[in-house]
Parts: structure tokens; sequence; C-alpha cells
């Protein structure tokens, strides 16, 4: 079982300023999921509690180089320490690892010197640990019927950190009209924002012309009982953690509900530099447990 890679400056920039500093704030331990073609940072996969978080890159967006072999299907995973990850990518640009040490090493090549840094990983899983956490991954990446954009997650962001003093629970609700609405209640007040008219990606529907000028309270309501709509309740908590995955400096996020009303997805969307084309080498997206069965 062998992995070997080289890391450029501007690699080592992608993972170090941008995913492991959004990834640490998940928590302090992630797999490291490899395969042929590409590389994965998987938080929470195996435990099913708790916010679920995936980053994914193909192999030529992380590696110059990049050589792996298994007897699992050239597929090797462990879990690893983010923040010990971080300090050893911040001056690496190799990677070189005999994975039946339990280490990763990092090699920074000098122009008279050579630094290398040993980062410590857990026994690579097995092959049936290797299968349970493929498995995972696909549950976590189907999608939902209806996924609604939100271009400023400065806004998302300033609402919740307000939101959070008031109460522990989130009522979350996608209508295929593009609309979003975010409500919190307690015994004395409840707090809430709406944001309409937003891109809809997969189902969407034409919103009657009589709900006008109705509350937004009201239209959701109205919404969820034609099933234009779905509602879930979360945690602030995990809501507010997996908005610090703008510190990978994402372009916007998507918003959906999983059919029944089993989670709430975080879609985070990257362009490539300079257009809005999607840039489909990487991705980064949340799965938040429901709290309630959903409507």
């Amino acid at each position: 079982m062998k992995f070997k890679a080289f890391l450029t400056e501007n690699e080592v920039n992608l993972l170090e300023k941008r995913f492991l500093p959004a990834l640490d704030k998940m928590g302090k331990v992630c797999h490291l999921f490899l395969t042929r073609e590409k590389a994965y940072f998987l938080h929470n996969l195996l435990s099913g509690k708790g916010i679920q978080c995936v980053a994914q890159f193909h192999k030529e967006t992380l590696f110059d180089d990049y050589c792996i072999s298994s007897q699992n299907e050239d597929c090797i995973a462990f879990a690893v320490d983010i923040s010990l990850l971080q300090c050893a990518v911040r001056s690496s640009v190799s990677i070189c690892s005999e994975v039946a040490m339990p280490f990763l090493t990092f090699e920074t090549k000098g122009y008279k010197s050579a630094v290398i840094q040993d980062v410590p990983i857990s026994k690579p899983l097995s092959r049936a640990q290797v299968l349970e956490l493929q498995t995972a991954l696909d549950m976590a990446q189907d999608l939902p019927p209806t996924l609604v954009q939100v271009p400023d997650l400065n806004q998302l962001q300033n609402f919740v950190h307000r939101m959070k003093h008031v109460g522990d629970l989130l009522n979350v609700s996608i209508c295929k009209y593009g609309d979003l609405h975010l409500q919190i209640s307690t015994t004395l007040i409840t707090l809430g924002a709406e944001f309409r008219k937003l891109l809809v990606i997969g189902e969407k529907a034409v919103a009657p012309s009589e709900d006008r000028n109705l509350s937004a309270q009201t239209r959701s309501e109205r919404a969820i009982s034609r099933g234009d709509a779905q509602s879930v309740q979360v945690s602030v908590k995990h809501f507010s953690k997996s908005l610090q995955c703008h510190l990978a400096k994402p372009d916007c996020a998507f918003y959906g509900i999983a059919p029944q009303g089993v989670c709430l997805r975080v879609i985070f969307q990257f362009f490539i530099p300079g257009t809005r084309q999607t840039d489909k080498s990487i991705s980064l997206h949340c799965r938040l447990p429901v709290l309630d069965p959903g409507t």
C-alpha cells in the first residue's frame, strides 16, 4: 500500500488558506480518502451523528504528480488531525507516504536543505471499512429535488449570528418558487428571514398571484400545504457551523431538503477564476441532521 504525490505552491494555498480552515471548523479529525482519480476530505460520515461535510478534489486540482497503489482497488483511507495536517501543508511542497507506517511524511525542499515533517495518521482503514466509507459517501451526495441558490453568504451569516442568541432550533422552509424561509421561535419571540426569487435548480413551480401580499410565514405554510415546499427543523449550531465553509471562499451556495425531509443539504459552488462557469474539479457540501421529521 503506497501513496506519493507532489504539491505546488498554488495547491498548498488552496488547502492551507481555504479548505483546511473550513474543515477545521467542522471538527478536529477527518478521513482522507484517496482513490485513483479523486481525493476526499470526509468529516463525520461514519458516525451518522451531527453535521457531515464532504470536500472532493480531482487529483489534478491538488497534485502535480499522483501515484497510489493498494490491494483495495487502489483506494486508501485513514483518519488525520486537521490542525496537524494544516501545519505540515503550510510549509510543504511534496507528500510521500509509505502507508505501512502511521504517518504522512511531508518533505519541503529548499536550495540547500530539506525539512521533513511526519503527521500522525490512523491505521489505514480495512477493505470493509473503506467500503462502508464509500457507501456513506455515495449516500451523502444524493441531490435534493429542489435547490435554491443563496448568492450572498455574508447576509445569511449575519442573520444566523443574531439568531443563535435567540434559541437553539431553526425552522428552514424551501419552496419551489425560489424562496428560502428561516424562522426561530421561543415562548417570548419569533424571529424570521426570507430570501425570495432565488435561482432554482430542479423541481420548480410558479407562485400563485393571490399569495403575493401575504406574510412570509403564511405564504410558506400555504406552499407546504400545496406540496410546493418542504420544511425541516435543524440545530442553529449546526446551521451556523455549516456557514463556516465560507472560509473555503465559495462563490455561492445552494440549499435543499432531501426527500421525506431526512436532512438539509448545503452545496457550495466554485467558479473557474474569471468566469461564471462551475469548477467541476472541486466540490464542497454539508448534510445537516434534521431534528424534526419534516413536513
